[in-house]
């Protein structure tokens, strides 16, 4: 009897093993498989996904799948239907949530109520009428408990009227007041001075942002788009509050 538990455990140590080099030979293969499609990509994280045979890949800021043999590519969203979880965006606010930290905070522009139960930093432009909507409710946003950290995403580019007015917003003496302004329509006072706008708007592509107003959590959650003062506070209590 003792000479079959031992037979049984080292099958089961040698299945163990097995599995273990057969992955670690999926994600050498995956990422072989990366470096063919894009050599000069330095950025590479394999992961097991709840489908059987399929394989995360996260390149730079990128999330893709990969089959084990890294035969097969597939781009889009996975989702989980039990959970109604959307596992790719899971992956990506790691991503995020690692650019934010890396950026300075102190760039922003705030308005915050004094001791807010929740930061978002929200991505806008200063034309867009969802983001002057959203910023005549700033006053709410704060009520609810809510702090807006505004960084810059001019959507027609770096150079267009839309990026000089917000360098201008920014080097004004007063950011917040400018910032007003601007939102209802009155063109800033022109100014240039070493500011935060390009470095911003590139940062809003790292993190994926398409359009604006854009805000992400703390933790790289991404909202898009405008959602009013309640609703995003109960949106932010559902996503938080309830994982407690």
């Amino acid at each position: 009897m003792k000479i079959r538990n031992i037979t049984i455990s080292t099958l089961a140590l040698s299945a163990l093993l097995v599995s273990s080099v057969t992955l670690a030979d999926s994600y050498e293969a995956v990422r072989d498989a990366v470096k063919k499609l894009s050599p000069l990509t330095e950025n590479i994280a394999v992961s097991e996904t709840p489908v059987a045979g399929l394989l995360e890949v996260q390149i730079d800021t990128e999330v893709v799948y990969f089959s084990e043999d890294g035969k097969y590519l597939l781009q889009g969203r996975l989702f989980n239907l039990e959970t109604r979880e959307d596992l790719t965006d899971n992956a990506k606010s790691g991503i995020r949530q690692d650019l934010i930290k890396s950026y300075d905070s102190s760039k922003q522009i705030i308005f915050s109520p004094k001791d807010p139960d929740y930061e978002l930093i929200v991505f806008t432009d200063l034309d867009c009428g969802y983001c002057r909507k959203l910023h005549n409710q700033v006053a709410e946003y704060n009520e609810e408990g809510i702090s807006i950290n505004y960084m810059a995403f001019p959507r027609a580019g770096i150079g267009s009227e839309s990026y000089s007015k917000y360098v201008s917003v920014w080097c004004a003496d007063d950011n917040n007041e400018a910032m007003t302004l601007a939102k209802n329509g009155d063109d800033p006072v022109p100014k240039v001075c070493d500011n935060p706008v390009k470095d911003q708007y590139d940062l809003g592509l790292q993190l994926g942002v398409s359009g604006t107003p854009a805000m992400v959590t703390s933790d790289g959650k991404m909202i898009p788009g405008y959602v009013p003062p309640k609703q995003l506070k109960e949106r932010l209590d559902s996503m938080y509050k309830s994982a407690e």
